[in-house]
């Protein structure tokens, strides 16, 4: 029996592209480059799977287009707002996702960001590259403790779960605003507020760890983040879309925060410049799951579903 044809998009792990070859008709990204949506198009007609990354834009238009033999979209992100999931269930496509493997990974970025962003991470790092380090004084490069502070969850699902718990091993106050209160045992004794605004009040860091959807997208914004502390923090490892980056500057230039540290942007690569000319930011490229461990399990995770789909059962992360 032939083997299913598949689209591998980026460049993936040796481990994980040794197994796809394995079981697959595998056809590989040779330059490891975003495919335009033309290309997208015309490489997908004639296989019968595909697995992109979040850098892959599955829109209506793109999944019109792929013709009848292309039937799931395995992908290797957790995050499936670069697919138009209603467009793939019109169209027949089944579509997974990764969930679980990379909440470790992504919450120890969420702490980086938290801690570049208060202790002034990328401010030292460049002063000591530079060799403009002559100088030091009890008031140099001062920044903020955490120690003890709130630590506000926007989104306590898997990822914000975890971020929650490495941040309780700093004696930080657990805060969370979700759309479901957890139960105790995973609550873990975080008070639950009901709204955003009330978390936004006693959030002295808040960590945004929420799906980025047509509701959520601009959730902070001007009017979000005057309701925070002065002073405050705000750290995002979860989509770029969540933050009006516009505003965020703002913010961040008029001290009404203290500083954010920020792995995902609106415009990915390449990020904001405007954010990246600010001293009180810490900036990473979206390296939340960039272990060798983690993206090794979401490459599994992603042949794991289309192994289960083409013996004919329901994968198990199917989210269209």
């Amino acid at each position: 029996m032939a083997k299913p044809k598949l689209l591998i998009t980026r460049k993936l792990r040796p481990a994980v592209e040794a197994r796809a070859a394995r079981d697959y008709d595998v056809i590989l990204n040779p330059e490891d480059r975003v495919l335009s949506a033309a290309e997208l198009i015309a490489a997908c007609r004639d296989v019968d799977a595909v697995l992109p990354c979040h850098s892959e834009r599955f829109g209506a238009e793109v999944i019109g287009a792929l013709g009848p033999r292309l039937r799931i979209i395995a992908n290797h992100s957790v995050g499936t707002d670069h697919v138009d999931l209603a467009a793939a269930r019109a169209a027949g496509i089944v579509v997974t996702n990764t969930p679980d493997v990379l909440s470790d990974a992504t919450a120890e970025i969420a702490i980086l960001c938290m801690l570049g962003a208060a202790r002034r991470g990328a401010e030292g790092d460049a002063l000591v590259r530079s060799g403009a380090w002559d100088f030091w004084s009890p008031a140099f490069m001062v920044g903020r403790q955490v120690t003890g502070r709130r630590f506000g969850v926007l989104g306590m699902g898997r990822v914000g779960q975890v971020a929650a718990d490495r941040a309780r091993g700093f004696g930080m106050q657990i805060h969370y605003h979700n759309r479901r209160r957890l139960p105790p045992d995973l609550e873990k004794g975080a008070i639950h507020h009901d709204s955003l605004e009330s978390l936004l009040a006693v959030s002295d860091v808040l960590s945004l760890h929420c799906p980025a959807t047509p509701q959520n997208a601009g959730i902070i914004n001007a009017r979000t983040l005057a309701m925070l502390p002065d002073r405050a923090i705000v750290v995002n490892t979860a989509r770029g879309a969540l933050i009006d980056e516009d505003a965020l500057v703002g913010a961040l230039r008029s001290g009404k925060l203290f500083a954010a540290g920020l792995d995902v942007f609106q415009t990915e690569p390449g990020g904001n410049p405007a954010l990246a000319a600010l001293s009180n930011v810490f900036l990473l490229p979206h390296i939340g799951s960039a272990t060798e461990e983690t993206r090794d399990a979401m490459g599994f995770r992603a042949l794991d579903n289309l192994d289960a789909f083409f013996a004919g059962l329901d994968p198990s992360d199917r989210v269209a």
